[in-house]
């Protein structure tokens, strides 16, 4: 092992996946994507494609028992786990489940996670095929790999966004945010006096955003029904900005993103001003939204004009232009991503 130490911290998910697997080539003629995308694709026939996408969960990284159910933790996990094939335009049919849990959690616990899976199994229309249990030294890890198959054509990836073309969001984005700082507020509270129930009233919508989120499998058949194929998706787990980042760097292009485009319900902006938030922040790097982030050729806008379940928030540009935002005044300024 080298004697070099470089700090994980600063470096960021994406450039660190680059560094450990940048020397890593395909081998086999069957894998038409690899690492760099929401999944890779493995083709099955002269026609058909596998998708496959793998996720973790790790306790007091991407959750917190403290204040989330466990049948909700179940559900979420399936969801985030499914959005990834999703985001290739691919329907998901299959997933395999691995848990480490250690011996703080009794059995009924872990009938309330698969509750929350089969309920997840049942929306989504999954087949649950098998799966793992194992000893963990401390706290609870979840593993999910999802497998859907497609028509080859059908597939969409990050690299394929083309100069003009317009970035498109679906639903609300910040919500999911706004509800975790709402929940880490009232654990901070509850910590320092237990006796003092949690004020939670009002902000249904925002918890239910962060601790039951749903993935936007609805958009295939909405997309699929206006015969729009997007030209580059990812699913939008890390905010926008750094979502948008991805397309913008595997596609080679540029992009600008306008304020007074960006959707954002109400009750979120609501939230972020008590927070003294900007609502624009939260919905730029505040992540867990699992909604879609794609882009269409201008040819196409007609066909998705006016639907209420997409906003079209900018367009994509060369890359000398840079990653540009643009606010309600009109200023230009580089687009940052803040996400983990």
């Amino acid at each position: 092992m080298s004697e070099k130490r470089t700090e994980i911290e600063g470096t960021g998910e994406f450039r660190l996946i680059q560094k450990l697997t940048s020397n890593f080539i395909n081998r086999q003629s069957s894998t038409l994507k690899g690492i760099g995308d929401d999944a890779a694709v493995i083709s099955i026939s002269d026609t058909h494609a596998m998708v496959i996408s793998t996720d973790s969960f790790l306790e007091g990284v991407h959750f917190n028992l403290m204040y989330t159910p466990f049948k909700h933790l179940g559900y979420k996990c399936v969801v985030a786990a499914i959005s990834d094939v999703i985001a290739m335009n691919v329907v998901p049919q299959q997933i395999v489940i691995s848990v480490a849990v250690s011996n703080r959690f009794p059995i009924e616990v872990l009938e309330e996670l698969y509750e929350g899976i089969h309920t997840a199994c049942d929306v989504y229309t999954l087949d649950l095929v098998g799966g793992d249990t194992n000893p963990s030294v401390s706290g609870m890890q979840i593993s999910i790999t999802t497998v859907g198959t497609a028509k080859k054509e059908q597939i969409v990836y990050r690299d394929t966004a083309k100069e003009n073309d317009l970035i498109v969001v679906t639903g609300d984005l910040g919500a999911p945010y706004m509800g975790l700082q709402i929940l880490e507020r009232e654990k901070e509270v509850f910590k320092a006096n237990p006796g003092i129930q949690p004020d939670l009233e009002g902000n249904d919508y925002l918890l239910e955003r962060q601790l039951k989120p749903e993935a936007r499998k609805d958009i295939l058949r909405f997309l699929e029904e206006l015969k729009v194929k997007p030209t580059a998706m990812i699913d939008l787990s890390d905010g926008l900005a750094s979502d948008l980042f991805q397309i913008c760097e595997a596609s080679g292009l540029g992009c600008s993103v306008y304020d007074e485009k960006i959707p954002i319900d109400a009750k979120t902006s609501m939230a972020a001003i008590d927070f003294n938030i900007d609502p624009v922040t939260a919905a730029l790097n505040g992540g867990d939204d699992y909604e879609l982030l794609f882009t269409i050729a201008l040819s196409d806008y007609d066909k998705i004009k006016g639907n209420p379940h997409m906003t079209v928030i900018g367009h994509m540009a060369d890359a000398a232009s840079g990653k540009l935002f643009i606010d309600k005044n009109g200023s230009v300024v580089p687009l940052k991503a803040q996400a983990w």
